[in-house]
């Protein structure tokens, strides 16, 4: 039998993030664009883990399968924890990964190296279909560059330098990433909430 899992996201990069982590756990991953009809979910708490909660749960429960979510962001400790739970619309409701990154650079001028920490964190929520969920945590420790450089990943990766490095997550290769990311993290130490998923 295949066992499917549900990434509550639209977004490809995540589902090939996560492909690539729990590829020898014989998964098959889809995502909200391949279960029609799914609600769109607001993301409206106050911290990664509500967000991740609301959305495992949520989705899980409209399409009757097991479900993993993430709510993940930036947090720049000169900017007081910004843009946090806001970092994928940051520069506006409707803003991409340059509009995103030019603001950051913009608030961040002026500030010195050694002011310039940050780190990724990344919340996972895995649910069954009848609502029960668990979280796990990860977080990626670095600092936030003076330039973009690089052409990989996603997000702020191209201005995110992380900490042991002298480039930016853009300029890692996926494996290298996965192997130090935020996300990376939190989904070795969700591979048995995963398992233990298909096992209820």
């Amino acid at each position: 039998m295949t066992r499917k899992l549900l990434l509550a996201t639209r977004n490809q990069k995540k589902k090939k993030e996560l492909q690539d982590i729990l590829k020898q756990l014989e998964i098959t991953i889809v995502t909200l664009d391949e279960i029609p009809g799914l609600p769109e979910i607001e993301e409206d708490g106050a911290t990664f883990s509500e967000n991740a909660i609301k959305k495992a749960v949520t989705t899980a429960a409209a399409s009757g399968m097991p479900c993993l979510a993430d709510d993940s962001g930036l947090v720049v400790d000169a900017l007081n924890g910004q843009p946090g739970i806001y970092s994928a619309r940051f520069a506006g409701e409707v803003s991409d990964d340059l509009q995103n990154n030019q603001k950051l650079q913009k608030m961040m001028a002026g500030i010195e190296d050694e002011a310039r920490n940050a780190r990724f964190v990344c919340v996972i929520a895995v649910s069954d279909a009848q609502g029960k969920v668990e979280t796990v945590e990860g977080k990626c420790e670095g600092k936030i560059a003076f330039e973009t450089s690089g052409e990989g990943g996603f997000g702020y990766d191209p201005l995110f330098i992380p900490d042991g490095f002298t480039c930016s997550f853009a300029e890692l290769s996926p494996k290298e990433k996965n192997l130090i990311s935020h996300r990376g993290k939190a989904l070795q130490k969700a591979k048995p909430l995963i398992m233990e998923l298909f096992l209820r």
